[in-house]
């Protein structure tokens, strides 16, 4: 029976669980489109900021997609595991900022007067995905090569 745990496939199963939720979050937060209401949500951030919202928006989609690819590469790479050493180091402390992030938005998501229940379970389940991450980076930075 082999008893070695594998890290960087749990890893990169609960960055992928994160993205769809975090996708379905979204999705559902435009489905009154569908249903000819609005999805607007009253902004304070002036029209000038908007292309650094959305690229912000769009740094913070992509980077989890960039650290799926440097778990692969250095779960799978031929080389000594050793000099990916500094890459888990890294990857725990950003999955630790992106759970830090996640708490704010779950808050903001209850306080909403017109709050909907559908987006407060998902943020509650990206918040709990981001948690299992942190366990299971902080496991796989600890875990001798």
């Amino acid at each position: 029976m082999n008893t070695s745990i594998n890290q960087p496939l749990r890893l990169i199963t609960l960055w992928i669980a994160w993205l769809l939720a975090m996708l379905f979050h979204v999705d559902l937060g435009l489905m009154p489109l569908f249903h000819g209401q609005s999805p607007e949500i009253h902004s304070h951030v002036h029209e000038g900021a908007l292309p650094l919202l959305f690229g912000a928006m769009l740094g913070y989609f992509l980077l989890p997609l960039i650290a799926i690819v440097l778990i692969v590469y250095s779960a799978t790479t031929a080389g000594p595991a050793m000099r990916w050493r500094p890459w888990r180091r890294i990857h725990f402390w950003f999955s630790v900022v992106y759970s830090i992030t996640n708490f704010p938005h779950l808050i903001a998501d209850v306080l909403v007067p017109d709050a909907r229940l559908d987006q407060i379970v998902l943020m509650v389940a990206l918040t709990v995905f981001g948690l299992l991450i942190n366990v299971e980076a902080w496991r796989w930075w600890r875990q001798t090569p």
